[in-house]
């Protein structure tokens, strides 16, 4: 799916779109998926605005928006356990972290038309921050995407900086980091977009009158292991491809009650 100069691209600037992972059977099949999930949350009463809170953004917008967003899709819906360890997937992280990979997390994200919530910009470290910096994740485009529906926005190079301080480690200061001031991965169902935890990236409202659909994948080294016990999520730490070299560290340490 890629060549040595796209991985120079990727650790030089941070992120990397790479265009027709998954074809438009895969694609409707996700697409069929996220809708029902949505159906299943409601019947279950569990259907909440998951938004993000903040004065990125005035009151009165912020209220009016609107968005869609589960974890651990992979154990709602088997086409995303297909998804994650796609062949055209592992070829690409395989390239980008390493031979011996690993899935940290899984989730939705739905912007429905004309009200689909912003994203702030903000890197996605301080959430679960890793010794060796391999986590990416891996944003499944189900819709075209562009700057009217909200596609989302990068910084290439950021994530040379390290970590940044955020505010209330949700995101970064709106009036130093502008979601205007990113360069906007435009892509087309069934691309994925690459991009490093440490690339600061946000996306800008859907004033659109098309949904924007993404499932993100969440990955990581084998060999990567977390500074904080914290994000625990069902699933994390299976492999996607290649082995896990430590045999004692092949799950997260958490209690069951």
């Amino acid at each position: 799916m890629i060549k040595p100069q796209d991985v120079d691209f990727y650790n030089e600037q941070g992120y990397l779109l790479v265009k027709g992972v998954f074809n438009r059977q895969e694609v409707e099949e996700m697409r069929t998926a996220v809708g029902a999930i949505i159906d299943r949350a409601a019947k279950a009463n569990r259907d909440h605005n998951a938004q993000w809170q903040g004065d990125f953004l005035p009151p009165e917008e912020l209220k009016k928006l609107v968005l869609k967003g589960f974890h651990d899709v992979h154990y709602h819906d088997a086409s995303f356990l297909r998804a994650l360890m796609h062949p055209n997937m592992t070829s690409v992280l395989s390239q980008l972290i390493g031979p011996n990979v690993q899935l940290h997390h899984s989730k939705m994200l739905v912007k429905p038309p004309e009200n689909g919530a912003a994203f702030p910009m903000h890197q996605d470290a301080p959430y679960f921050p890793h010794e060796k910096h391999t986590m990416l994740a891996a944003s499944v485009h189900l819709d075209d995407a562009n700057v009217e529906n909200g596609c989302l926005h990068v910084m290439p190079g950021s994530h040379k900086q390290g970590t940044l301080p955020h505010v209330g480690r949700h995101y970064l200061n709106a009036k130093e980091y502008p979601v205007s001031d990113g360069v906007p991965c435009i892509a087309e169902a069934g691309d994925v977009l690459f991009f490093n935890y440490l690339t600061i990236h946000g996306s800008p409202q859907n004033r659109s009158d098309r949904n924007r659909r993404n499932v993100l994948f969440q990955y990581r080294s084998a060999t990567d292991f977390p500074t904080t016990k914290e994000h625990f999520d069902w699933g994390m730490g299976l492999m996607v491809c290649g082995e896990n070299p430590n045999f004692d560290k092949v799950h997260p340490e958490f209690t069951i009650v």
